[in-house]
C-alpha cells in the first residue's frame, strides 16, 4: 500500500516567519526514514500504512505544541492499495507523456 500525505503544520503565534519551528518538524521527518519531499507550501511523505503517516502528523504536532499556543495544519491523503513509490511514480507517469516537468 502507498499512503501519500501532504501537509503543512506551523504555529500561528510566532510571528511572520516560522521556519525555526518548521525546521524541527522537517528534521524529525528526515530522521524517521520515510520518503519525503519538502515544498514551499508544505511537505509530502509516503508511508506503507495510514498509521505510519498519522504518526508523523502526531509527532509534528508534539514538536510544535511544546512552545506554541496555537498550531495550524492542513492535511491531504491519497491511499492506494497494491502500490508503492507513488510519490515518484506519479511524476514519472506525467513525464513519460510530456517530458521533464521539474527544474
Amino acid at each position: 500500500m502507498s499512503v501519500l500525505l501532504e501537509y503543512a503544520m506551523f504555529p500561528t503565534d510566532k510571528g511572520g516567519s516560522v521556519s525555526e519551528y518548521v525546521s524541527r518538524v522537517i528534521e524529525m521527518i528526515r530522521n524517521s526514514g520515510v520518503s519525503y519531499k519538502l515544498t514551499p507550501m508544505g511537505t509530502i511523505i509516503e508511508t506503507e500504512t495510514l498509521d505510519e503517516a498519522l504518526e508523523i502528523v502526531k509527532k509534528s504536532y508534539e514538536i510544535l505544541e511544546k512552545d506554541s499556543g496555537r498550531v495550524y495544519s492542513n492535511i491531504k491523503l491519497d491511499i492506494r492499495k497494491g502500490r508503492k513509490n507513488c510519490m515518484t511514480g506519479k511524476i514519472d507517469s506525467i513525464e513519460a507523456k510530456i517530458g521533464k516537468v521539474n527544474k
